[in-house]
């Protein structure tokens, strides 16, 4: 039995590093995509995980898989494909450490994953199945998503979601709208940051946002708020439960770990997320709150996830 399974995007982030001798910018490869960051995240914690999703056979495919067994992660659902490339995110990062991307992705291998390469078997023994957005943007990987849902629905899993929104993967806003909303009626789980709301809802200020959404279904919802905390609502209310200070260094892979330590906390209870109170909600938000103040502090995301050492300390 798995705890947590996640279909979608692992790439590789080339985050800036300096400058070279002859004044040139220099990239580092780290590990990414938000799926398997969140998966990093939870096997640290020491979950069992496994991951579903395709990559190229080329170095950097190979360098990902690598990574995935590193973890801990099931890479028994990866596919290597030799007819297309490993997808590549390039990063610029602000004085802030807020991030901008850029993406070589035409076709990227996450993309190609099609619906008869999905392992339903693994689906059906987890907990948990997790999804973002990205694998929305395009065929195949978009009817494979979908295949996927009515697996993990049919199979009793809880099904989590994270939009976590790139604007220059979908061919527009009007697009990724509809794209990314086209999911929610399967979702118990949800997490979305302060830039999504209106684009997941059409109501931009989080705590209408978050209420909308269980009205729509969703069963227990978190907004990530940034340095401020993350706001979290239930059928019964919401409540917004403040950061932890961090010397920030880099974001990437923030909301990822923030969500990776609040799904942690829902197994841990061992709840279905329509029992959990808000109480217990905001519980599981102050401690993904603490992972992300310690995730940001370090560079990369998959290379930042903390041990369950260092956040017991946080906390």
């Amino acid at each position: 039995m798995f705890d947590v399974t996640a279909l979608g995007e692992i790439l590789i982030d080339f985050t800036p590093c300096g400058k070279s001798p002859a004044g040139q910018n220099v990239f580092e490869q780290n590990p990414g995509g938000a799926p398997a960051n969140v998966l990093t995240c939870l096997s640290k914690c020491g979950k069992k995980t496994a991951f579903i999703g395709k990559i190229g056979k080329d170095m950097h495919g190979a360098f990902l898989k690598s990574v995935l067994e590193e973890n801990q992660i099931c890479v028994d659902g990866v596919i290597e494909d030799d007819n297309v490339f490993t997808t590549l995110a390039f990063v610029a990062l602000s004085d802030s450490g807020e991030r901008s991307f850029s993406f070589a992705r035409k076709p990227g291998a996450d993309t190609c994953l099609t619906p008869e390469e999905v392992r339903a078997d693994i689906i059906a023994d987890s907990k948990i199945f997790h999804l973002g957005s990205l694998s929305l943007t395009a065929e195949p990987a978009k009817s494979a998503t979908f295949k996927a849902l009515d697996i993990a629905k049919e199979k009793g899993c809880i099904i989590s979601y994270d939009p976590n929104y790139r604007a220059p993967l979908w061919d527009s806003k009007e697009a990724a709208i509809e794209g990314m909303r086209s999911v929610i009626s399967y979702v118990d789980v949800m997490k979305i940051s302060d830039e999504e709301t209106e684009l997941l809802t059409g109501i931009k200020e989080p705590e209408g946002a978050a209420k909308k959404l269980i009205d729509m279904g969703v069963k227990i919802v978190a907004v990530t708020l940034g340095a401020e905390g993350a706001l979290v609502c239930t059928k019964e209310g919401t409540m917004t439960v403040p950061g932890y200070k961090a010397n920030m260094v880099d974001t990437t892979g923030a909301g990822d770990s923030f969500w990776g330590g609040f799904l942690y906390m829902l197994l841990e209870t061992k709840m279905k997320p329509e029992k959990v109170s808000l109480i217990e909600a905001a519980a599981f938000a102050n401690f993904g709150n603490a992972v992300a103040s310690i995730c940001v502090e370090r560079r990369g995301a998959i290379p930042a996830m903390p041990t369950p050492e260092e956040i017991a300390a946080r906390l």
